[in-house]
């Protein structure tokens, strides 16, 4: 009986062991999947994170180890979970995790299950989505830059809006909205169909 317990408990290893080998392997093609969303080089991710030119590339190739040291700062410069890089299981996680989607080269992250009524999406934005190509479509639309700046077009208006910075608009005035050229930037859209707009409510002021 020993003798099996003892065959059960290596072989359980064995397979862990094999599995973690598998989600290693799996990590480099990740993050050169981010990074390429996110429209970045290596020596821009090596300028934000210290960590060298080289090193980053043989993460991405497999060459090198990922390790919690240099995993830790690119999540948080690609704005990711950890688990993301590293593929964790969500088990007794009871969030509900919507998948990213490619949409005319962004990235697009759907943050509402329903396909009726006000939609919200966290929009990323590469450095290529410059060129403009306005459209017209019946809405209203309220954006937010969570970081680097966009530009905006609506109607004869061309504005660039830097983080915290917000516009809203209606959908059927001729619009466009992506990069200004210089750097990514991740935006927070929300869309409502005719008759829906983002109602802000403040306090009255007592007189």
């Amino acid at each position: 009986m020993g003798i099996l317990r003892c065959n059960v408990e290596v072989e359980n290893a064995s397979n862990a062991s094999a599995t973690i080998g598998s989600a290693l392997d799996l990590v480099g093609p990740r993050l050169r999947k981010v990074r390429e969303q996110r429209g970045v080089t290596l020596t821009v991710v090596a300028e934000r994170t210290g960590i060298s030119n080289s090193t980053l590339s043989r993460l991405e190739n497999g060459q090198r180890k990922p390790s919690l040291e240099l995993l830790l700062p690119l999540a948080q410069v690609y704005g990711v979970p950890l688990d993301d890089l590293v593929g964790a299981p969500d088990a007794g996680d009871p969030r509900i995790r919507l998948k990213a989607r490619r949409v005319n080269g962004r990235t697009v992250l759907p943050l509402t299950w329903h396909p009726d009524g006000i939609q919200a999406w966290k929009i990323i934005i590469p450095v290529s989505q410059s060129t403009p190509k306005l459209r017209t479509h019946d809405g209203y639309e309220w954006l937010y830059v969570l970081t680097g700046r966009m530009r905006l077009i609506q109607g004869e208006q061309d504005l660039v809006l830097g983080a915290g910075e917000a516009a809203e608009f209606d959908t059927q005035t001729p619009h466009w909205f992506g990069s200004t050229g210089e750097e990514p930037a991740e935006v927070l859209s929300i869309f409502g169909r005719p008759g829906e707009r983002i109602h802000v409510h403040a306090p009255s002021r007592k007189t």
